[in-house]
């Protein structure tokens, strides 16, 4: 489903990109992702060591998923961020970008993927329920949550 007219690709992003990108989308992660890392630091972090699953629409980056697939021991990818520019949420964007994610790690043998989100990012959880993840603990604030490969 490709309802935007958006071309998805796979690790080209730089880390201007990256920031750019995670500047406009701060404020939909509960709390404010830039309360949480420095964006500057966390974008080339990103870019350096996961998986990037993109969403361009000509040379904007509005939608991203970053996993790091390197548990080549237990073959557990981790998925740490999930974003979506406001202008372009509610199109089924993260979700075709975490469907590349899983044909990804099929692809490359792994097993699951897990994620952590904020218990109180009640969004962000019935999407991660849509796409099939459970919960398997939840920790102060947080919910760590897996999907099976």
């Amino acid at each position: 489903m490709n309802p935007l007219n958006v071309e998805f690709r796979i690790k080209t992003a730089d880390v201007q990109s990256v920031l750019i990108h995670l500047t406009n989308c701060k404020n939909s992660f509960i709390p404010p992702l830039d309360k949480v890392v420095d964006l500057q630091e966390y974008s080339g972090k990103l870019v350096e060591n996961s998986v990037t699953f993109e969403a361009w629409d000509n040379n904007i980056l509005v939608g991203l998923v970053a996993t790091y697939f390197n548990d080549k021991e237990n073959y557990s990818g981790f998925i740490t961020n999930i974003s979506v520019i406001k202008k372009y949420s509610g199109n089924g964007l993260a979700t075709e970008l975490l469907k590349n994610c899983f044909v990804y790690g099929k692809q490359h043998k792994f097993k699951d993927v897990s994620l952590e989100v904020f218990c109180e990012n009640k969004a962000a959880i019935r999407l991660y329920i849509k796409n099939e993840f459970y919960q398997t603990l939840v920790k102060n604030d947080f919910i760590s949550m897996k999907k099976n490969l």
